[in-house]
């Protein structure tokens, strides 16, 4: 509680809370459905699909890397943001006024993953505020501040279940995400603080671009990244079959997506808080490898119960390891480069594409070996390989 009274109190935390929570909004809009758009109304395919997730997922991790890299060089992290803000309200903005394959592919594929650079950055912010604050509280701060990014799931997902239900097209995300994107754009510009009038020490790093890649490319640093990429590529499986394996012919549709999306994203939440206080003291490998476990028995049976009354047992197990391997990485990431706000957020970018790229293999491996349950079964293995290397790695 007294980490959501620092959150609400500070100006700068209220700021990064903010924007979050709105890209989260538009997160659980978009993340259930793409896979939907690409393969069945775009016409891409499972292998088009799995291309198109890898080329979006190489935007944009080298698009968080650069405006990471250049928001620690500069110290000017408010317009690196508003940057990243604009493009994802040119891909909606697109997408709403001329939707098509192309217009699409565009969208999906370089607009929307340049505008993840807001996600390290408002944690970049978050991690700046949360200095002036008692070491033992910044790990709580941190998980409100993931918590707010999960918390509109618990909401817009059930809205998007009702809209489906009544008979709404599944590209109707796009609009809202343009109204959406607006109203972030606004809170960049009004609530976020400016970068010459900022109550902490936030200096130009003084690096160049490639000694500054060099530092993030550092064998210990690269290793603990792609292990971490691996435990958290289940999640973005997940994402991928969820609308695929719920389908007609086993008695589920659109709506039913997003009730269990949502269920799974509300249950988060309060683990999420109450994560920092119930595992304090506990090794932070070792929770990523429980978590990683927990989570990928809701992976693993997801295909196999989909048409099943006991598919909703899994949103347990799924939200308790999800608040585990969505929260902890992060503190875990950024004390990797701590003197390096931007570029520590940034490693947030690599590790999702790591993860990324991994649960596209996987995918296409999956889809072409069998179908969307052995998909499954290969993101779990990697994921717990992942987990159990970080853990070995560092009880060394």
């Amino acid at each position: 509680m007294s980490a959501i009274t620092l959150c609400l109190r500070d100006p700068a935390l209220r700021a990064a809370g903010l924007v979050l929570a709105l890209q989260g909004a538009i997160a659980c809009s978009f993340g259930p459905y793409v896979s939907t758009l690409a393969v069945h109304t775009f016409g891409f395919g499972d292998r088009g699909y799995a291309t198109l997730l890898a080329l979006s997922s190489l935007i944009s991790v080298s698009a968080s890397v650069i405006g990471g890299i250049r928001a620690d060089q500069t110290a000017n992290r408010r317009q690196v943001t508003l940057l990243a803000v604009l493009s994802l309200m040119l891909g909606t903005c697109l997408m709403t006024v001329t939707p098509g394959p192309l217009v699409f592919a565009l969208t999906a594929g370089l607009l929307i993953p340049v505008s993840s650079i807001t996600f390290g950055q408002v944690f970049a912010l978050a991690r700046l505020a949360a200095t002036r604050y008692p070491e033992d509280r910044r790990d709580g701060i941190m998980a409100v501040i993931r918590a707010l990014f999960a918390a509109p799931f618990v909401v817009v997902l059930p809205l998007w279940s009702l809209a489906f239900a009544a008979g709404a097209e599944i590209t109707l995300i796009f609009p809202v995400g343009l109204l959406l994107s607006a109203i972030m754009l606004l809170a960049v510009l009004r609530l976020w603080p400016t970068d010459r009038d900022v109550p902490w020490d936030d200096r130009p790093s003084g690096l160049t671009f490639r000694a500054a890649l060099a530092e993030m490319g550092h064998p210990r640093i690269a290793a603990r990244v792609l292990a971490l990429g691996a435990v958290t590529g289940a999640s973005t499986l997940y994402m991928a079959i969820i609308s695929l394996v719920m389908v007609a012919a086993v008695g589920r549709g659109t709506q039913d997506v997003a009730l269990y999306v949502g269920l799974v994203a509300g249950l988060e939440v309060p683990f999420m808080l109450l994560l920092p206080s119930l595992t304090r003291g506990i090794p932070r490998t070792r929770l990523i490898l429980t978590g990683a476990a927990l989570y990928g028995i809701h992976v693993a049976l997801l295909p196999v119960l989909a048409g099943s009354p006991l598919v909703w047992l899994l949103v347990l197990p799924a939200a308790v390891g999800g608040a585990v391997t969505l929260t902890v990485p992060i503190a875990y990431l950024q004390d990797l480069l701590a003197d390096r706000p931007g570029a520590g957020a940034s490693l947030m970018a690599v590790q999702r594409l790591a993860g990324d790229v991994i649960a596209a293999t996987c995918f296409a491996a999956g889809t072409t070996l069998a179908g969307y349950g052995t998909v499954a079964l290969l993101g779990v293995a990697a994921s717990l390989i992942g987990a159990a290397a970080l853990w070995a790695a560092d009880r060394r």
